[in-house]
């Protein structure tokens, strides 16, 4: 246990102000878009363009494209925002089968489709986890999109596998800020239950 504690001090020490700076916007967009606030999207979106930066740096390239999307999604998700946000949102409600279906496919023709590209095209030396790790997100922002609740367990089984693969790469706070994400995620989950089982009552 101790060489744990003291590897993961000693990754702590060396963690670059960019990865502190990247991390601080990241809790910074949760607890914005917690409180319902717009900001959560510029400070999402400089918080992802450092993560793209250092994710390549340490040769986790699927992550990388995932942040892309992130970053897309957020200037998306900033536009609608502001254009829309005084219409009804989508019902929060439980994935049918057919949604299962696609969100299975998204998952393990993603892991394949994106380990055959980290092993053909990179020089990744993680490309099985690095592609499962995107490939579950990828399905878990599709759930997501469409309000379903099963979306925080698939997102949570992608922060499951990212926590120590960050480690492993060296970026310690990003791995912490993943276990937070993961933790958020299961009370994500538990109310999203709640608010679903009562629009279906």
């Amino acid at each position: 246990m101790e060489t744990w504690a003291h590897i993961f001090l000693e990754q702590v020490k060396a963690t670059s102000l960019l990865e502190w700076l990247a991390v601080l916007l990241g809790v910074a967009e949760v607890l914005l878009a917690r409180a319902n606030k717009v900001a959560l999207y510029p400070t999402g979106i400089a918080a992802t363009l450092i993560s793209i930066y250092l994710l390549l740096n340490a040769h986790l390239f699927a992550e990388s494209a995932l942040n892309v999307y992130y970053v897309v999604m957020s200037i998306y998700g900033w536009y609608h925002w502001i254009k829309k946000r005084n219409e009804p949102p989508v019902k929060v409600s439980f994935a049918t089968r057919q949604e299962w279906i696609i969100t299975l496919l998204i998952s393990f023709v993603g892991w394949g489709l994106l380990y055959i590209l980290l092993v053909k095209y990179t020089p990744s030396t993680v490309p099985i986890m690095d592609a499962w790790v995107s490939s579950t997100a990828w399905a878990g922002m599709w759930l997501l999109a469409r309000r379903k609740v099963e979306n925080w367990v698939l997102l949570n089984v992608s922060n499951l596998f990212a926590i120590p693969l960050l480690f492993h790469k060296h970026l310690v706070m990003f791995s912490v800020l993943t276990l937070i994400l993961f933790i958020v995620a299961i009370f994500g989950y538990v109310d999203w239950r709640k608010i679903a089982k009562g629009e279906k009552a």
